[in-house]
């Protein structure tokens, strides 16, 4: 079990709500919305992009499954949309910590920006943690995506995904799945492949492949710590403790035995790959393998594919990185998004 975490000026009753079982949603809503003013005060580059001339909007529906989905959108204020991206997060995250700051930043150069948390992860409805079946997660994204596009009011702007760790291969696999219904995507350390360093050993990994079968709930999965493995700032890695609803505990069976799976199947139809994509990926990102990422760029039939390696850069491109190294990321971003959706507006 993870350890509780312990924040300096938290008084003793917002620590009761941070220190309670995160397994269900109400609990984590809870711990959000006693922490968030905290949350987006703190001294990193991606809370800095003011507020001013965005329109944000949150909202809870109930999907086809009967979970409730927790969305959130930020829109120009005073422009109509450049573009819609659609945000796919990371294992174990939330759409509302560091995504809010990467979604803000998208909003200020023009861009609608949509996000919603996963069944299980963040503010939506599930067990923490818990993905039983990848293909039902990302038929879930689709669902309440789908729902977006088909608003009239955005029915004519190009849509581009834009997938981050294992937000890459739900973009990936959304994709797949719907070889026509995006305009691209951006791939930020796609986890086409998780780097083998971070897998438990072939004997250990046979055992719990079994073990999964009968206790697919339990968290049994031996993992290095992901915020020392991801951010090569210091300073910004001592602000993940601060994300208090993403699930930090070991991974639960059932849940990497479905990460391990649709990387495979991933990695098996890279050349089936056919939209516009830009692909991100640190050269010395230990947590998904970079390898694979040059492998997709390669492989993909898509006509139009660019990849950006970044020399010395890490996992959490956009969150773990000094700033200068961060903007150019987001410069890289910008400049993909703008030349592509102005092409495809004209």
């Amino acid at each position: 079990m993870a350890k509780p975490l312990k924040f300096k000026g938290v008084d003793e009753e917002l620590q009761k709500i941070l220190d309670a079982n995160m397994d269900e949603a109400p609990a984590r809503r809870r711990a959000r919305e006693a922490f968030k003013h905290i949350q987006l005060g703190l001294d990193h580059i991606l809370f800095k992009t003011p507020l001013d001339g965005l329109k944000m909007k949150e909202s809870y529906e109930m999907n086809s499954r009967g979970l409730e989905i927790f969305s959130k959108s930020w829109l120009p204020q005073t422009s109509y949309p450049k573009a819609m991206v659609f945000f796919c997060h990371g294992y174990g995250d939330t759409c509302t910590f560091f995504a809010e700051g990467i979604a803000r930043k998208l909003a200020s150069c023009g861009y609608g920006v949509f996000a919603m948390d996963y069944p299980g992860f963040g503010l939506s409805e599930g067990l923490h943690g818990y993905i039983h079946r990848f293909d039902w997660l990302v038929d879930d994204v689709i669902e309440q995506y789908t729902k977006i596009k088909e608003n009239p009011e955005f029915q004519t702007l190009p849509c581009y995904l834009f997938g981050e760790s294992l937000g890459g291969a739900v973009a990936l696999k959304m994709h797949l799945k719907q070889p026509n219904a995006w305009s691209g995507a951006c791939l930020v350390a796609p986890m086409c492949k998780i780097a083998d360093d971070m897998v438990p050993p072939w004997i250990l990994k046979q055992i719990l492949i079994g073990v999964a079968n009968i206790l697919p709930k339990q968290k049994l999965v031996p993992q290095k710590d992901l915020a020392e493995a991801a951010f090569r700032d210091i300073k910004k890695r001592e602000l993940t403790p601060y994300n208090v609803i993403a699930y930090k505990d070991k991974p639960r069976l059932r849940t990497a035995l479905e990460m391990l799976r649709t990387t495979a199947e991933i990695e098996q139809n890279l050349e089936k790959v056919s939209l516009p994509i830009l692909i991100l990926h640190g050269e010395n990102d230990i947590v998904t393998d970079p390898a694979v990422s040059k492998a997709l760029y390669e492989k993909a039939s898509s006509s139009d594919k660019n990849i950006i390696l970044y020399k010395d850069a890490g996992h959490s491109l956009l969150e773990g990185e000094p700033d200068d190294m961060i903007n150019r990321v987001f410069s890289d971003i910008i400049s993909w998004l703008d030349e592509h959706s102005s092409n495809t507006a004209g």
